[in-house]
Parts: structure tokens; C-alpha cells; sequence
């Protein structure tokens, strides 16, 4: 019943990156940032602009923002915290003084929590189509981001928390089995959209993403790495480190030929979201507007405040 209902939530895909500047030719032109700021020391001219869910700091030596989630329990992805993720990332991608990004969190033992439950429950069809809007243009931005973006996973990471690292070039995971992350939408009874799917496929493969979106896996770090969902493991002291020395071999390359390869790589799946994207937000309404939805999601909530108390 309600698994049939969700079952039925599955769209198709495609999307052009609307958040994306054209490649930035005029970069090649100007002289090469300096060298990343050594570990440990603070970050050189830095600009900061800090909201109620995010706090970035752009090192303008480097060219490299690090944003952190500062929205505390579990960095949930709500309509609020989305809005300022898409924001903070367009200010960075129209600096020309940034080009790569290191995405992390402020919040012990979380990376993100994934999608706000309380934004899918008992609101209007107006409050859903805003709030689905918002998750698809935060994907929009990440995923066809002409930055380099590098996920440093410091906590949990399940659904939403887990597409925001694969939206992500290059992800690096804190070394702590008790850390997990995955698509695990179908053990709560939904259905991962698409283009969370083809993020996924695109990372681990058809079969292990098959296998993992079925069974709603959520996979301690140590599994993790080894299916290729997080490119590398590290002590969690050494996860910025770790991070900044990634980035700066990332943006060792012209960045022409970097975003040109990256735009042709996500191309396909970008446009398939754009050209479904008012056909993707209607299945969401009519999937969670359904009686059998909401009522498991109440019940979802309700598990929650017991644990909590």
C-alpha cells in the first residue's frame, strides 16, 4: 500500500546546469592562485559570510571557500537551510576569486541528516512544491557546479546528507566505523527520485546502487570506501588536511579543461532533471500528499520524539 504508493514515485531525469556560470575561460587568462594555506595556520585574506544554517570562508589566496553546516542537531535539510545552501553557493560560483569549494560540518558526529521530515508533513500542495524546488535546485547547483567541490564527511550521512557528498567531485570520509552513509530512503518507505539514482549509479555502479537503494543501506565508513562511495578514509583529526591537499591537486589543472570534462561527464544527467523538472515536483506533491505517505511519516516523527526523551 504505501509502498506501492512510493513505488510509484520515480520520475525521469535531466537537467542543464542552471546554476552554472559558462566555463570560465577568462580564468585560464589571469595567474595562478597562490599556494593552499599550509594545515593549521588561519586562512589568508579571507571573506566570511555566515547565515543561520552555514558559515563560508573564502580564502582568496588559494581560491578555496570551506562551508560548513552549523545547523545543529543533525544539519537537516530544511526549506531554510536549502535556500542558504543554493545562495552560499552562488555567491562563491560568481566570485572569480573562488574556485574550489571543501563542504563539511560544524556539527559533531553529523554531516547531514538528509531531508527535513517536518517540511513533508501535514503542509499545504504550495509549502511541498517550494520545498521540493528548493532540494532540486541545491542539487542543480552542487552537481553541475563549475567549482571543485569536495566533500569532507565528518559524521553520519544518510539520504539527502549522503547526495550532497556524491553531488561532490571528490569525497573523503572521517575513519570511524561508526559513521555511516547511503540512500536509505526505502527503509522509511520512500522511494529515491532519479536523479538521486543516477547520482548514485554514476558513483558506485548499476549493481552495488541497486542492491543499496532496495535494501536502503546505510554503510559504515569502512564499507563505504570499499564500495567506492568515498574515494578515501582518514583519521577524523586529519580531515581538513587531508581535504586541502585534495583540492590543491585538483586545482593544480587549467580549469577549462577541468570544467569542460566535468560539464561533459554530468551533462546527460543534468539535462534530465531539467527537462522533467515540473514533471519531478508533481509526482513529490501527489507522493506526499497521500493519506498512507503522511501517515508515515507522523509515525516517523513520533519514533523520533520517543527517542529523543
Amino acid at each position: 500500500m504505501a509502498a506501492v504508493a512510493l513505488a510509484r514515485w520515480i520520475g525521469r531525469s535531466g537537467v542543464v546546469p542552471l546554476c552554472c556560470r559558462p566555463p570560465a575561460w577568462d580564468r585560464a587568462a589571469r595567474p595562478p592562485p597562490g599556494p593552499l594555506q599550509p594545515p593549521g595556520l588561519p586562512l589568508a585574506p579571507c571573506r566570511s559570510f555566515s547565515n543561520n544554517k552555514i558559515q563560508v570562508d573564502l580564502d582568496e589566496s588559494s581560491g578555496v571557500a570551506m562551508m560548513k553546516f552549523k545547523s545543529p542537531p543533525v544539519n537537516s535539510l530544511s526549506l531554510e537551510f536549502l535556500t542558504e545552501f543554493s545562495i552560499g553557493l552562488e555567491k562563491l560560483e560568481n566570485n572569480r576569486a573562488c574556485r574550489g569549494v571543501i563542504i563539511t560540518s560544524a556539527v559533531p558526529k553529523i554531516f547531514s541528516s538528509g531531508l527535513d521530515i517536518t517540511e513533508m508533513c501535514g503542509k499545504s500542495v504550495e509549502h511541498y512544491s517550494e520545498f521540493w524546488r528548493a532540494v532540486q535546485e541545491m542539487w542543480l547547483r552542487l552537481y553541475g557546479s563549475n567549482m571543485v567541490t569536495v566533500a569532507a564527511v565528518n559524521g553520519s550521512s544518510p539520504a539527502g546528507g549522503c547526495l550532497i557528498a556524491l553531488s561532490c567531485d571528490y569525497r573523503i570520509m572521517a575513519e570511524n566505523p561508526k559513521f555511516s552513509i547511503g540512500l536509505n530512503e526505502a527503509q522509511l518507505g520512500i522511494v529515491a527520485p532519479f536523479w538521486f539514482k543516477d547520482t548514485f549509479v554514476n558513483v558506485v555502479g548499476h549493481r552495488i546502487a541497486e542492491r543499496s537503494l532496495q535494501l536502503g543501506s546505510l554503510h559504515p565508513a569502512p564499507e563505504a570506501h570499499r564500495l567506492g562511495l568515498v574515494d578515501e578514509l582518514v583519521p577524523e583529526e586529519k580531515l581538513t588536511e587531508k581535504a586541502t591537499a585534495v583540492m590543491a591537486q585538483w586545482l593544480a589543472l587549467p580549469d577549462h579543461a577541468r570544467q569542460l570534462t566535468k560539464t561533459m561527464m554530468r551533462k546527460a544527467v543534468l539535462d534530465r532533471l531539467v527537462a522533467h523538472r515540473e514533471e519531478d515536483i508533481k509526482n513529490f506533491i501527489t507522493f506526499v500528499s497521500k493519506e498512507s505517505i503522511q501517515k508515515s511519516l507522523r509515525m516517523y516523527m513520533e519514533m523520533l520524539k520517543k527517542r529523543k526523551s
